[in-house]
Order: C-alpha cells, then structure tokens, then sequence
C-alpha cells in the first residue's frame, strides 16, 4: 500500500510518500519511497501583512500540481494534505485552496495547532523509550512551536503556541508570548521523572546531522546552547559558507536553536533525542491508522 502525506508549513511544503508493508506478524512497516521540500516561506507574507502575495499564491498551486504528479506516478493509493500556522491565518486561505482543488484535485484541509501537535506524537517515538522518564515533544515550525507532555505511558498536556522561526525573523514574537509560553511550560511540564526531550521538524534534524551524534544517542541542552551562541554570531552568508547551509536554513537555526533552548530550559530538560520524524509522518501514520479502523 502506498500513502502520501502533503504537509504545507510556514516556511516550507512537504510531500512525504510511503511504502506501507504489513509482516504477518510484528508491526506494519514504512518505508519511504520519496520526500520532496519546496521552500514556499508562505510565513513571510501572512505574518507581515495577513495574506498570502500573488508569488507565493502561483508557488503553491504549481507545487500542487507537482505533487499530484508524483503521487500519480508512485500509484499513490490513499493520501492527505494538510496546512498549518501560515494558512490558518492567512486571509485568503480558503480562496487559495480552491484554486490548488480545481488546478491539482488536491484537497487541502486547514488543521488547528492542536491536531498538529497530535500528529507529530503519531509517531509514538516515546513508547520505544525508557518508561522511567517522561517525555515533551518539541515541534518547532516556521509559524508555530508544538508541544506535547507524555508521562506513564500517556499524553498529559499539549499545547501549540504562535512562536516560530519565521514570526521571529520578523520580530513578531513579544515577550509576552514568551512569558506566556514560560509559564505555561512551568507550570504544566514537570514530574518526579527526569524529564527528555524529542525534537522534531527540519531545524533539529539539521542541527543533529551536523552534530555528528549517533543515530538513537540524544543531543545535550550544553551542545544546542553552544551552537546558538556560535551561529547567532555569524551572519547568513558566513553560516552558509561555514555549515555548508542552503539560504532557506541557515536564516532559520538561530530563531529555531532559541526556542528550543527556552522550552529546554524551562522545562529543565539536559538531553533531546532527534529520530528525525515530522508532521507528514505523524500524517502517514494516522491516515494509515484510520483505514485499520474501516
């Protein structure tokens, strides 16, 4: 079985595609057959002026049309597309995607914050982990920061806020969206276990892959620190030529380095593991989890 997964960010569109074997005994499993990423950075239009501009409008729609060819080619049998932070507020969300439904026949569907955060724990990375500690995933997008607490084998507490890369690139971020996120961390995140980190989303897994950690080792909260404290330093031309990064990251780690030093720190969080998963993911996941249910 094949599935897709359309994931359209602030800062960048994805199209996950899947192959989805199931072993007739042990858990189904996927196996990823193609991951295209297009930098439509819808972000620095809607949080500046609250539509999307007539460029990125003609980006999206012919991305679109690239994803329903890919997904034709690869015989994609079940697939879902899905907006989040940018197109929620985005005034002309709703006239863009009927013109992405009539020119590509993909149905993009506006998800909350909070259906973003679930799909990030479909991924149910936490289960495989050491029970004597709980867990807060850390999504941090271009337009928003998901999190969500797992302890004792459930989610305790998730929340999304509007802090992104793109907001702060923009300086759209206030301190009292800051304070709002410290107290809501301080006072919903805690428990007797100590308590790791998972990341997730593009930044981190640059972050990780240029750390040279091994696969299944977690990262330090020192190491991130160091890093911000290096990168913040250098301007984007230097990052780019120092870390081998395309312009559309390097401009990105810093803000993305600084939420998740916050959300670390006020959470007295030490290590963060990286398993390199994502909303288009959690998407394949769930969409495959709902045809086990029909």
């Amino acid at each position: 079985m094949r599935i897709a997964a359309i994931d359209i960010g602030s800062n960048a569109a994805r199209l996950l595609i899947n192959e989805v074997t199931e072993p007739k005994k042990g858990k189904p499993q996927f196996t990823k057959l193609n991951l295209l990423r297009i930098p439509l950075r819808l972000g620095m239009d809607v949080f500046t002026t609250g539509k999307i501009g007539t460029e990125r409008e003609k980006m999206i729609t012919d991305s679109m049309k690239i994803f329903s060819d890919l997904m034709k080619i690869y015989k994609v049998e079940h697939f879902r597309a899905c907006a989040t932070s940018a197109m929620r507020d985005a005034k002309n969300g709703p006239e863009i995607i009927k013109k992405v439904q009539e020119s590509s026949g993909i149905s993009i569907e506006i998800i909350s914050g909070d259906e973003e955060a679930g799909l990030v724990f479909e991924n149910h990375v936490a289960d495989s982990l050491d029970k004597s500690c709980a867990y807060l995933y850390i999504d941090v997008g271009g337009g928003s920061t998901e999190l969500m607490f797992y302890e004792n084998g459930k989610m305790a507490y998730e929340k999304s806020f509007n802090i992104g890369t793109i907001r702060l690139l923009n300086g759209l971020v206030t301190d009292d969206l800051w304070k709002q996120m410290k107290e809501e961390i301080r006072k919903n995140i805690n428990s007797t276990k100590p308590i790791v980190g998972i990341g997730s989303g593009g930044n981190i897994n640059k972050i990780f892959s240029m750390s040279k950690t091994k696969d299944g080792k977690p990262m330090s909260s020192a190491f991130l620190k160091k890093y911000y404290k290096e990168m913040k330093e250098l301007s984007v031309a230097e990052r780019m030529s120092k870390f081998s990064l395309r312009e559309d990251r390097a401009d990105v780690l810093v803000p993305a380095l600084e939420i998740y030093n916050n959300v670390m720190s006020w959470s007295e969080i030490e290590k963060i593991f990286v398993p390199k998963i994502s909303v288009a993911d959690g998407l394949v996941h769930s969409i495959y989890e709902n045809l086990q249910k029909k």
